[in-house]
Order: C-alpha cells, then structure tokens, then sequence
C-alpha cells in the first residue's frame, strides 16, 4: 500500500459485515469479533504498523539507554510521592521500564535517533523522558510545563533536563524562550482542556484558540525548516479531533498520523516526519 494512503483523513476501511442474530452468550461474541475486525481493517491499524515497520528499520537499543538511570533513585521517588488514589497505570511516571521505550517511539517516528543536531522544546513534558531519550541521541532539548505534581519536579531534576515552569493558556502567548527551535512537540497534551464534563470527557479549546497558538508557535519559535508535533489523546468515542479543529488544522497545513497532526514552519509548505542526517 502506498505511503501516501496511510495519511489519508478517512478514518476507517468499512469492516465485513457479521451478522449478530444470533442467541446469547454467542451474540456477544459476535459483537466483540465484529469490533475486533473493525480494529484491524481500520487506517489507524495500518498507520501503527507502518510506524513499527519504520522503526525496525533502525533499532535502538533501549536496555543501553535504561542503563545510564540511577533506578534505585528512581525507585525512591515513588516512596516520597505515592500513588493518587486510583491511578492508572499509564499514568505512572516513575518506571522507566515503560516510559524510557514509549518515548524512544517517539524519537523514532521523528527521525530523531539518525538526524543531525536540533534544537527541540517539548510542550507539557511532565515526567521528561522525551528531553532525556532526545539529549541522548544528541540534540539540545527544552521542557515546558506547570511545576504542581512534585513527581514530575522530582524525576526531571533526576534526569537532569532542562524545563521551564509555565502554563500554556488559551489566546496567551508563550514565554520567550531564548531563541527558536527545530522541533516543538506536545504528547498526550491536556493542556487544551478547559472543564471536565466526566469521566475521560473534557471542554477543549475551540478552533480559534487553536489558531493563535499554532500562530505563535510558527512566528516565534520554529526556525525555518522547523516543524510542529501535536499528539493527542482519544476523546472518550475514540477519536482524537472535533470536526471544527480537524479543520482548522487542515486549514493551517497539519499533516494527520493517527493521534498526531504535525506542521510545518509555513502552511504552504509539506511537514516531513523524516529528517535526516
């Protein structure tokens, strides 16, 4: 299949039809079958191998970068800073064993691990293993975010990366920052969530705010070849965007991946997740 299909903005191949007249527990089992084939002959299905197809094509090896963590360090800032209540375990920042590997994915389907130096700021870094696995493939890496959950205080101190403590507002220009970037990235962003409405569902920002800010990005931080990343998480349906911020960013020249959107330093121009050495 041509690369270019898998950045199409379909969302999903219509899946075979499964027929569910059927009694009890077996209805159930259809159901369940149904969604299962729905998964694999989705876009996104695709586009995930794509990425592992890619990223097989220049391991890395994790073990080497896990080895340069004083984990017994690591291990006793989880002491001073327990589990909230409830917590999920995607949400525990403190095993490396996990997050060291989610983040060198990252770095990969950025090319990271085989460009040149860059010069890349990481918006809402939290825990800072992006920063880490992107110092250790050689560029220069700056973190953005809040200082309120002290774990992330503590894990950034013990990996030594640089951040700046600030909140990203709607309609706010970010801080000056000492020059511009390469990359700027954002994963799993919350920042754009204004209010809870439940359980996984949140007021976001609307298109307009999502326009400034990208705006700022591009006239105050990005270098001329440089590119933007913005990583979602799903919205409790699954998807990733509203109908009217899929299209302002589509407006505003974003390249879609599954989760991700990335731009480039104008709008006329094609954001490349390949830059190489």
């Amino acid at each position: 299949m041509a690369a270019s299909i898998l950045f199409s903005n379909a969302q999903t191949i219509r899946p075979l039809s499964i027929s569910l007249y059927v009694a009890h527990p077996m209805a159930s089992f259809c159901v369940q079958l149904s969604h299962k084939i729905r998964k694999l002959f989705s876009i996104q299905a695709l586009q995930s191998l794509w990425e592992h197809l890619l990223r097989s094509t220049h391991p890395v090896n994790v073990d080497r970068i896990l080895s340069t963590i004083d984990r017994d360090k690591m291990n006793r800032l989880r002491e001073h800073y327990p589990h909230r209540p409830g917590s999920a375990k995607v949400n525990r920042f403190e095993n490396a064993n996990h997050w060291i590997p989610v983040n060198v994915e990252r770095a990969q389907d950025l090319w990271l691990d085989r460009a040149s130096p860059l010069r890349i700021l990481d918006l809402g870094c939290g825990a800072g293993y992006f920063l880490y696995v992107s110092e250790f493939f050689g560029h220069e890496a700056l973190g953005l975010d809040t200082d309120d959950d002290p774990l992330f205080r503590g894990t950034t101190e013990l990996l030594n990366v640089r951040r700046i403590i600030s909140r990203i507002e709607p309609g706010v220009p970010l801080p000056d920052l000492d020059g511009k970037f390469d990359l700027v990235t954002a994963h799993r962003i919350c920042f754009q969530r204004i209010a809870r409405r439940g359980k996984d569902d949140w007021e976001e920002w609307p298109a307009e705010n999502w326009k400034f800010f990208i705006n700022d990005i591009r006239t105050r931080f990005l270098r001329p070849e440089g590119r933007l990343l913005l990583d979602f998480n799903p919205h409790v349906d699954g998807s990733y965007f509203t109908p009217d911020v899929r299209a302002c960013f589509q407006s505003l020249g974003g390249r879609f991946f599954r989760s991700k959107v990335l731009f480039a330093a104008e709008a006329n121009q094609r954001a490349k997740f390949k830059r190489s050495r």
